[in-house]
């Protein structure tokens, strides 16, 4: 605790607010007037047209998702999305902002899918003077700004990428520069990864080889995993493959089906991961594999009806696959080499600044 600051409980720290109405999930896009605020990552999640729901506010708040544990600065009006919506209105003593900072950095216990709200009230407010706060919330805001725009740098480095291949091979599903059109299960040894049995300790139990879900595939690039290994034993006693450098990955299922990654870092994968052999072609390269598949993502869209979508190794075989000139898509993969080492760069600057933000964080807040 900093010395010379007030603490107070989290309770009398904030106003009592009246329980809002609340949108139901299928409605979240029903509207277009005012904004919906649920426990969703992003800060937005839809629009809605009926004033009733209206949660109107006189200073900024903080949002505070029971189950999810994200956290939102919110200074405009809006409605409220499903249930588990916390709403905590601090009083004129605590600056909103002040308050989020803290609590991103207090490390609220994660208790699965449950209520976390609870957990707040057991919580210690700091109470420096409102200028300490307005300072600290400057100087923490600069930071953040500064990781945004390293983001956008990200996002438009992304961009670049996919306008330069649309330019030098057109559309891979309208095909208007006429190339030769085949399909993946002639031009690719294709198929899926597999999940050794969790019962077996001797399949996970230090292991060294690493493994991912298609969590991973995300429209990217991978460097690196994230963090899970299986053993030899593992690998020989399931049905997942140890994948090279150059193989091109899609997601089969779930919220990822039809986002796909390219191996820069051997891996296996589970049964939700589709793995196709660009490596192993003489007609590809794996660059342009990459983002001729990226482009048939509206084609995983159209798979079954409603919000859960499946795809299999038949889909991924019976795609089309365009066939330019092999010199063509090695220039591609040129470029495509550079933009990957400046966006490189750019994140290797926003670790740094992620850094320098937790490490703020700590000397105000520990």
């Amino acid at each position: 605790m900093k010395q010379g600051w007030e603490y107070k409980r989290f309770e009398a720290c904030i106003n009592k607010t009246p329980k809002p109405k609340q949108v139901k999930t299928e409605e979240y896009n029903s509207g277009t007037k005012y904004p919906i605020v649920s426990q969703e990552d992003k800060l937005i999640s839809g629009y809605y047209d009926d004033e009733s729901y209206v949660f109107h506010i006189d200073s900024p708040v903080v949002i505070f998702g029971d189950h999810t544990r994200v956290l939102k600065y919110i200074d405009f009006d809006f409605v409220v999305g499903a249930d588990g919506v916390k709403i905590i209105s601090p009083k004129q003593e605590l600056n909103a902002k002040f308050l989020l900072y803290y609590l991103q950095w207090y490390k609220i216990p994660n208790l699965g899918y449950s209520r976390h709200y609870k957990l707040l009230k057991e919580i210690q407010i700091p109470l420096p003077p409102k200028s300490t706060q307005l300072s600290i919330v400057s100087e923490l805001d600069k930071i953040n700004e500064l990781i945004r725009l390293k983001k956008e740098q990200l996002k438009d480095y992304d961009n670049l990428a996919q306008s330069i291949f649309y330019e030098m091979f057109g559309d891979p599903v309208e095909n208007e520069k006429g190339w030769e059109v085949s399909t993946y299960s002639k031009c690719f040894n294709i198929g899926s990864g597999g999940t050794p049995s969790k019962s077996v300790p001797e399949y996970w139990d230090n292991g060294n080889i690493p493994w991912i879900g298609s969590n991973m595939c995300q429209n990217c690039i991978i460097t690196e995993t994230d963090g899970k290994f299986i053993t030899q034993e593992g690998l020989n006693n399931s049905s997942t493959k140890y994948l090279e450098v150059g193989t091109v990955l899609v997601a089969l299922v779930g919220a990822t089906i039809g986002k796909v990654a390219l191996l820069r870092t051997p891996t296996c994968t589970n049964q939700n991961v589709a793995f196709i052999k660009a490596n192993e072609s003489k007609d590809f390269v794996p660059e342009y594999v990459f983002y001729n598949l990226m482009g048939q993502y509206e084609e995983f869209m159209k798979i079954g009806k409603g919000d859960f979508k499946m795809a299999n190794q038949a889909f991924i075989k019976a795609l089309p696959i365009l066939s330019p000139p092999l010199s063509l898509q090695h220039l591609f993969a040129q470029r495509i080499e550079k933009i990957e080492h400046q966006k490189s760069e750019v994140a290797k600057a926003i670790t740094d600044l992620e850094t320098l933000l937790a490490s703020r964080m700590q000397h105000w807040f520990e």
